[in-house]
């Protein structure tokens, strides 16, 4: 099984912008929070979440091609290694989501980005995020217009859950490491 030390090291092994980087640990805690929900191991979804773009810094135009030898050869499970490739579900894998952890990790990619948005408009951060706030934010299909909210959607849909209540999880789960992620607010 994937521990959150060798994931660690193989994910700084490839990616060394700052900005994918927290987009890492943002995926890897609100796995966290979507393990504990669903009664599974936190440390596991954690760490399959920072690797899920081990490949994305070196390869962007080819994301998710040069991921499955690399991890396999490392001594990753093929079972972990197959979560990380169903994230691209559609876009760039054929890799279906089919177990709570590969549909948790299809929709929080982008679900945390627009939670990272929004956090950071706000002078507190992500410590006085309330689900809200969020969803008139994810409603605002110009605001943090990159992030997929179709996706975001479908994934929920996968899972049988509402955006809210993945939202949800998803905030108070990254709200636990607001430092570490650079979401205290600017009155931190």
């Amino acid at each position: 099984m994937l521990t959150l030390e060798r994931a660690k090291e193989l994910n700084d092994s490839m990616v060394t912008e700052e900005h994918l980087r927290i987009h890492a640990l943002n995926v890897s805690y609100a796995m966290g929070a979507m393990a504990r929900h669903f009664g599974e191991n936190v440390e596991h979804w954690e760490a399959v979440g920072l690797l899920h773009d081990y490949d994305y810094e070196k390869y962007p135009e080819e994301h998710l091609q040069h991921t499955k030898e690399p991890l396999l050869a490392a001594g990753v499970d093929p079972e972990d290694v197959r979560a990380i490739l169903s994230h691209g579900y559609g876009i760039c894998t054929d890799v279906e989501p089919l177990n709570n952890m590969e549909k948790s990790l299809f929709t929080v990619d982008e679900l945390t980005g627009i939670i990272q948005a929004c956090a950071r408009m706000r002078p507190k951060g992500i410590m006085d995020l309330e689900i809200k706030s969020f969803m008139k934010k994810f409603k605002d299909k110009r605001f943090a217009a990159k992030c997929d909210r179709d996706l975001v959607l479908k994934g929920c849909e996968m899972l049988g859950m509402d955006v809210r209540d993945v939202a949800e999880i998803c905030i108070e789960g990254m709200r636990q490491h607001a430092g570490e992620i650079g979401l205290l607010g600017t009155e931190a």
